[in-house]
């Protein structure tokens, strides 16, 4: 719409322009840049119009109004043209005036719709600021200028006001113009300080034409013409570069400029001064004390608006130097101090106090393969996990680099709960830069004891650390609890740790790549679990079997645990994959049942997850859910880990012990504790490690350890499970020294649920019709998939 009408002012100067050269008349050096001034105004307005239907939003709404400005000046300017063209006594004010004062106030809206980095606040004090300085001016004006005008037309207060609205405004756009440009960003600047530049040198031309009209002196001079023209030029230019205008609606901290502290002050500097020249009756007879208090009023808001965003500026300081920057949580000087608090509040209340550290697993490989956008970014998310995650009290704050800190005050219990819960936050993977990635934590947590009322702050901190950096170690997921065999392990220096060298396809991108798909296949079930025989070694019956899980990955054929539980370990996924073998081996336990085939069925727990207070109800759940008796389920614990918390663990194995599910220790003396295991749990059998047993033949010293370590079993009534027996001198050596049950691959290779069951038919088809077992048949060594198990007995 503004854009037909300036085009409309177009044919109406030409018609006017035809007249008036049709009637014989002559035009002067004046009127042709009345004519200049007209068309050039029409093509700032077009501009202006084209440049808002470019832009959207804030910047849109600007040159809409910039151009509803140029196009009343547009107007104004065919107004003035036809006054002088039909020779119009007295035109001054008019109408065109009236057109002409539109455009600085159009421009100064443009200016602080397009300003960046301003609060609500500053952008408040700017216009103040405007005010001040056009008040200011406009005693300044009045005393060497306008004054003239007041006696030349002591009645007419109408051309006093417009003439004095002229320097007035002009001069409170120059300000807001000035002050905008100063905060401006890349992209942005160039169009402000056009546009500025541009009403600067309209109100030159403004002030001297004032000024002639004050001292009545003729105002046809052409050489009035050039600020006019020159800042409608300048229009144009800010238009066809405000199309690529970039708004940033944020607010920016930058240092103060020295521009905006003085700049309103100098105005009233010059204001005060020409006050001191004019005696008290000719102050009196003009608008003066007006101006002065309207002046005084807008200095005191605006001195007001000023200590209003220091204090704000010094809170958000105060704020800032509590925060840390990237995440927005706490830093390490706040949690020190609310730490020292809450271990002072300790002493005097009793309440329990816990420090829970984190610390991201292979963040380095993320900064290093995606870059450290991409890691700034998920250290963020991750902040905004635990957040969530904790309680409203709670203290959460980086403590630097990919480390995180909690404080928890309150009840023992709740230090693990909320422990917990930050580890199941890491669940679900962080959407970065269009990337799903599954990112885990090294957790430890340390909780001050009742009995240890002189503990320090540091000292609690530095347990948590140490627990954290077992975490790292042990690769093992979930919650590591301080406990003092922590301290028997030098902590290590670095901050990040591997459990050995890993593959080449394991590192950098290719980790990140194959564990979104492990994550992928546990989501969809494409884990598989194969089953190996466990023989009872007097007998030759299959007395159970011990699932073990497989990955058919569809690029690398079939891995086997040793290829991908690293990964499980290191990242935190061992849940998911207890509740996938859980559920797929009672499956198939109801298929063998089915044939009347009941076999017991064992599957691994990874130790840390025996703390998980849950898990024997779903157990319970899952057993129920498919009518099978808890006699035919096994649960080994891998105890080549610490277990983290060992009350709750002993919680957990009586739960479990009381439903009816048997408790094997897994890898008997690859571990850190395994006899202190045997002494301080309530467990059923232990499975004496595959590296236990290989030296037997060739070892004495080894023999002498495994038939010292069976009779102390006997001696607890223990069942004793031995792996990996390759060799008939092997299995015959550990029966006629009483370990009662033997699996490994002397007697069969781990088979397929359906391989398990042909077997077990094929045993009990041929042998006792009663039972699973096998007939021993002499002669044999190693088997084949295919073959039935047997055993080689010795008389």
């Amino acid at each position: 719409m503004v854009a037909g009408l300036a085009l409309c002012v177009l044919p109406i100067w030409l018609v006017v322009t035809l007249a008036y050269w049709l009637s014989g008349s002559h035009m002067s050096l004046a009127t042709g840049a009345d004519n200049l001034m007209i068309a050039l105004a029409a093509v700032a307005t077009v501009a202006a119009a084209m440049t808002a239907r470019t832009n959207r939003g804030r910047v849109r709404i600007a040159w809409v109004t910039t151009s509803i400005g140029l196009g009343s000046f547009t107007l104004g300017a065919v107004l003035w043209l036809f006054y002088r063209l039909f020779q119009v006594e007295h035109p001054y004010p008019s109408i065109a005036d009236i057109a002409y004062l539109v455009l600085p106030i159009a421009v100064a809206i443009a200016l602080l719709l397009l300003s960046s980095g301003f609060s609500r606040a500053s952008r408040t004090r700017l216009v103040v600021d405007a005010l001040v300085v056009a008040g200011s001016f406009t005693i300044v004006g009045w005393i060497t200028v306008l004054d003239e005008v007041g006696k030349a037309a002591p009645d007419d207060r109408l051309k006093v006001a417009i003439s004095a609205s002229y320097p007035v405004l002009d001069a409170a756009v120059l300000t807001i113009g000035v002050l905008v440009v100063m905060r401006a960003q890349g992209g942005q600047r160039r169009t402000l300080a056009l546009m500025t530049s541009a009403m600067l040198a309209i109100a030159i031309s403004d002030g001297a034409f004032v000024y002639l009209t004050a001292t009545q002196q003729p105002t046809a001079d052409a050489l009035l013409y050039l600020g006019w023209l020159g800042g409608l030029g300048l229009f144009v230019a800010a238009a066809v570069t405000g199309r690529g205008f970039a708004h940033r609606d944020v607010v920016v901290a930058q240092p103060v400029s020295w521009t905006s502290v003085w700049l309103p002050f100098v105005p009233l500097l010059l204001a005060s001064a020409a006050v001191y020249t004019e005696s008290p009756e000719e102050i009196r007879a003009g608008p003066i004390p007006v101006i002065g208090i309207v002046l005084l009023l807008a200095f005191s808001a605006r001195q007001l608006l000023v200590m209003s965003e220091n204090r704000t500026l010094l809170a958000t300081v105060a704020e800032q130097a509590l925060r840390d920057p990237l995440t927005g949580v706490g830093n390490r000087i706040v949690f020190r101090d609310r730490l020292n608090h809450a271990m002072q509040m300790r002493q005097r209340e009793g309440l329990s106090v816990g420090v829970l550290v984190m610390d991201l697993d292979d963040f380095k490989v993320v900064n290093d393969t995606l870059g450290h956008p991409v890691g700034d970014e998920l250290l963020s998310l991750v902040a905004d996990r635990i957040v969530a995650s904790v309680r409203a009290g709670d203290t959460v704050a980086r403590l630097g680099g990919d480390e995180f800190a909690v404080l928890i005050e309150g009840r023992v219990d709740n230090s693990q709960l909320i422990a917990h819960r930050v580890v199941e936050a890491f669940d679900e993977p962080f959407i970065v830069d269009g990337q799903d990635l599954l990112i885990r934590p090294s957790v430890g947590l340390a909780v001050a004891e009742q009995d240890e009322p002189d503990l320090l702050a540091e000292d609690l901190l530095k347990r948590a650390d140490i627990a954290m950096y077992s975490a790292k170690r042990s690769r093992s997921g979930g919650v590591h609890l301080f406990n003092s065999e922590m301290l028997l392990v030098e902590t290590p220096d670095s901050d990040l740790f591997a459990s050995g060298p890993m593959p080449a396809s394991r590192t950098g991108a290719g980790t990140i790549r194959l564990l979104g798909e492990l994550r992928q296949a546990i989501d969809h079930l494409e884990l598989t679990l194969v089953y190996q025989p466990k023989f009872d070694l007097n007998t030759g019956s299959i007395v159970g079997v011990e699932a073990l899980v497989r990955w058919p990955h569809p690029r690398r054929g079939l891995l086997s645990p040793d290829e991908f539980l690293p990964l499980v370990r290191r990242y935190g996924l061992m849940g998911s994959i207890t509740d996938l073998v859980v559920n797929q081996a009672l499956d198939d336990v109801v298929r063998w049942n089915a044939d009347s085939l009941e076999v017991p069925t064992a599957v691994n727990l990874f130790a840390p997850s025996m703390a998980d207070l849950r898990l024997p109800g779903k157990f319970a759940t899952a057993l129920a859910d498919r009518d099978l008796s808890p006699s035919q389920l096994t649960v080994e614990i891998t105890e080549d880990l610490f277990l983290d918390n060992m009350d709750r663990t002993k919680t957990v194995l009586d739960q479990l012990r009381q439903n009816g599910i048997r408790i094997a220790i897994d890898d008997f003396g690859s571990g850190y504790s395994a006899l202190s295991y045997m002494r301080d749990l309530t467990v059923d059998e232990i499975k004496l490690d595959r590296h236990f047993i290989a030296p037997i033949p060739a070892d004495r010293r080894a023999a002498a350890v495994v038939r010292a370590v069976l009779n102390l079993a006997g001696e607890l009534g223990l069942t004793t499970v031995a792996e990996g027996i390759e060799t008939a001198t092997t299995a015959d050596w550990l029966r006629q020294h009483g370990c009662n049950i033997g699996q490994g691959y002397y007697f069969s290779p781990p088979l397929t649920a359906d391989k398990l069951r042909d077997v077990l038919i094929r045993c009990r088809e041929s042998g006792a019709r009663e039972t699973l077992a096998c007939p021993v048949r002499r002669g044999s060594s190693h088997w084949s998939d295919a073959d039935v198990p047997q055993i080689e007995l010795m008389p």
